[in-house]
């Protein structure tokens, strides 16, 4: 299975392509679609749309694993970042990709084994796991590699069959 793992954003959206057979897991590609903050923000839209698209056209992915937009303390970012996950999604539906969602709980327990993991944890569980020599730059393409595996171990278990059949 082809996965296409997203940290949205509107600055950076990080995303990595990971290949997930026989419980082996083989890196593909990964970076991140950035837009320059003097940029209108419908613009940045557009970019952030066409960048997932083009990747998605290029590495043909079987499903996209995409963080969970949770509230924290600004209104302003999370409604702009929100409004980044709908362009992101719009682009995989565009292209017939299915869509799983995933906290960041749920991604440290699957990467690291642990819900309450730092983030440097989970960075470095990422770079283990996927054989890489050092740590993709920047944070936002580790998360989406951890974001691919995290729905690698989904899919593969019966709660993630289960969770498919919705």
């Amino acid at each position: 299975m082809i996965i296409l793992g997203i940290d949205p954003g509107y600055a950076i959206v990080g995303w990595g392509v990971i290949e997930y057979s026989a419980n082996k897991f083989k890196v593909i590609d990964f970076g991140a679609v950035t837009t320059e903050a003097k940029t209108p923000f419908n613009k940045r839209l557009e970019m952030v749309f066409d960048g997932v698209n083009e990747i998605i056209e290029r590495y043909k992915p079987e499903a996209m694993a995409i963080e969970k937009l949770f509230y924290n303390t600004n209104a302003k970012t999370v409604i702009d970042v929100a409004q980044a996950r709908g362009v992101i999604n719009l682009a995989a539906v565009k292209n017939n990709l299915d869509i799983f969602e995933y906290t960041p709980l749920q991604v440290k327990q699957s990467v690291v084994g642990y819900g309450r993991a730092e983030k440097k944890q989970v960075q470095e569980m990422t770079r283990v796991i996927l054989k890489l020599d050092k740590i993709p730059k920047p944070d936002d393409t580790a998360d989406a590699l951890a974001m691919a595996i995290c729905h690698a171990h989904a899919s593969g278990s019966t709660l993630g069959r289960l969770q498919n059949l919705r």
